[in-house]
């Protein structure tokens, strides 16, 4: 392997040729979010004497079942097919994990594949969990969501140097990075600071100051709230991984978010985040934005698997209690009994957000385009996170889509390559080559077995949401009843886990 330096502002980077691209890991671009730093808004990183070695990527934020090894969080890795190029289309890539976690050290979210096709791309880490997403009495609400604005920041600066072209950047994320992007969006700050974006299964969950409240007063619980700054971060990881075991129990406190699989999402605090992505797009928000939003057929059948067992009228009152809540009768007239659950939480958590969000924007004068995946393999479908595997290439790095037989192999591949190039059009023009979303034709990239342009095909949920609208989760109103106190601990768990035990792919 050869070794690159490109230089930047804050000092010279080393990176390594690795087949068609240069790496380089770990890149600064903040100061490690600590000591008198830590749950504040992000500050520039300190300039670097001679050359630093760009050889390794930056510790991973503190995350579930990890031990946090180390607190410069706050880097990036850079993949570039060269840095003598110029003015390369840029891919910057915010990752999904819950709002929890976030690792560019990832294999199954390299991005060698990408850069190989022709781009520059960028893989962010940025605060989760407590640090980033957590309500912390005198520091700001969505440190995560600055971290992320503070990285586009330095992209557009220093990717120049890298090969890649500062007005040509695409944000592309996945469930809690789309989710992340949708924010962005909406975010005054945020204006400007790229030219088009990628929101695969964007979910519909953005907080209340109350809630988000409510939640830190549960994490919380028997630490010393007025210096949590203290606190060791694998202890707050610990917090949080107890409330998320036992969230499905959670729906009496906090509402619908006990079938989100996190307590953490973007906050709709006024400041950083004036209102809810929706009303924002609607009004204009992504005017000037190329977007294009996707979304998977079978986005909730992971952690479908993880919800205790219940029947019929467990099932009504579940659905029933979704905000907005489109009532389980419409969803028995439309669907298959055993279908009620899985497909009703799909459509609240990820494909109605994202349906609405697309005729949001194009209701604001956004270009739009929709795409759905409807390919699948054995038992787990098209389910959430396997249109990023495919992008990336590593869908097949368990041996998974192998062992499904060698028709599932090549489709997989085929749909691979067509995401890469239809992503890098995208990326270079703002066309990936179909046609634009609008709300009445609905027309939809289908990527099957025999990828299509169709009317958007879930026309059974569109039209149970059709009057429903996405905006701003609440504390729960209910009248009649004594809410117990705050931060009490939940019902005793169910033997089974909760939703926050489904598979590694999930984001």
């Amino acid at each position: 392997m050869t070794s690159v330096e490109v230089p930047t502002s804050a000092g010279r980077v080393r990176g390594l040729r690795e087949g068609p691209s240069v790496v380089f890991r770990g890149i600064p671009f903040a100061a490690p979010p600590v000591g008198p730093h830590r749950f504040a808004a992000p500050v520039p990183a300190a300039p670097c004497d001679g050359v630093r070695a760009a050889l390794r990527p930056g510790p991973a934020p503190p995350r579930p079942g990890h031990p946090t090894t180390g607190d410069d969080w706050l880097t990036l890795t850079v993949w570039t097919p060269d840095p003598g190029r110029a003015a390369l289309p840029v891919i910057v890539w915010i990752s999904g994990g819950g709002y929890l976690a976030c690792d560019s050290a990832d294999p199954f979210l390299q991005g060698d594949l990408l850069a190989a096709a022709g781009a520059v791309v960028v893989s962010v880490h940025y605060r989760t969990g407590c640090e980033g997403f957590l309500h912390v009495d005198g520091a700001p609400d969505n440190r995560a969501l600055l971290d992320q604005l503070a990285a586009l920041r330095w992209v557009h600066g220093e990717i120049a140097a890298f090969g890649g072209d500062p007005d040509s950047v695409t944000v592309l994320g996945q469930s809690a990075g789309a989710g992340s992007i949708a924010a962005l969006l909406a975010m005054p700050a945020a204006a400007g600071a790229f030219r088009r974006a990628i929101l695969q299964s964007v979910p519909g969950t953005y907080f209340s100051p109350a809630l988000a409240a409510d939640v830190a007063v549960a994490v919380c619980a028997g630490l010393d709230r007025t210096r949590l700054a203290d606190v060791d971060p694998d202890v707050l990881v610990a917090a949080t991984a107890a409330v998320t075991d036992g969230l499905v129990h959670r729906a009496d406190d906090w509402g619908a978010v006990a079938w989100s699989s996190t307590p953490f999402s973007p906050v709709v605090d006024g400041e950083v985040l004036p209102q809810a992505p929706w009303p924002a797009l609607a009004a204009g928000a992504a005017r000037d934005v190329d977007l294009l939003v996707a979304h998977t057929r079978d986005e909730y059948r992971l952690l479908a698997a993880h919800l205790p067992d219940t029947d019929d009228d467990g099932v009504d009152a579940l659905v029933g209690r979704l905000d907005p809540t489109p009532g389980a009768a419409r969803y028995r007239e439309a669907f298959p009994a055993s279908e009620v659950r899985e497909t009703a939480l799909a459509d609240w958590l990820h494909r109605m957000p994202a349906l609405h969000l697309a005729e949001a924007a194009d209701r604001g004068g956004a270009r739009v385009r929709l795409a759905e995946l409807r390919w699948g393999f054995g038992p787990d479908g098209a389910s959430h996170g396997l249109d990023t595997l495919l992008l990336f290439g590593s869908a097949d790095l368990r041996g998974e889509v192998t062992a499904a037989g060698p028709a599932a192999l090549d489709e997989a591949a085929r749909l691979g390559r067509t995401l890469r190039a239809e992503y890098l059009a995208f990326a270079a023009t703002g066309d990936p080559g179909w046609p634009r979303f609008d709300r009445l034709a609905r027309r939809t990239r289908v990527h099957d077995a025999q990828p299509g342009v169709l009317a958007y095909p879930e026309e059974a949920s569109r039209r149970i949401w059709r009057d429903r609208r996405f905006g701003v989760l609440d504390l729960p109103d209910r009248p009649g009843l004594t809410r117990r106190r705050r931060g009490a601990p939940p019902a005793p768990a169910s033997p089974r886990r909760g939703p926050g035990a489904a598979r590694r792919r999930d984001g």
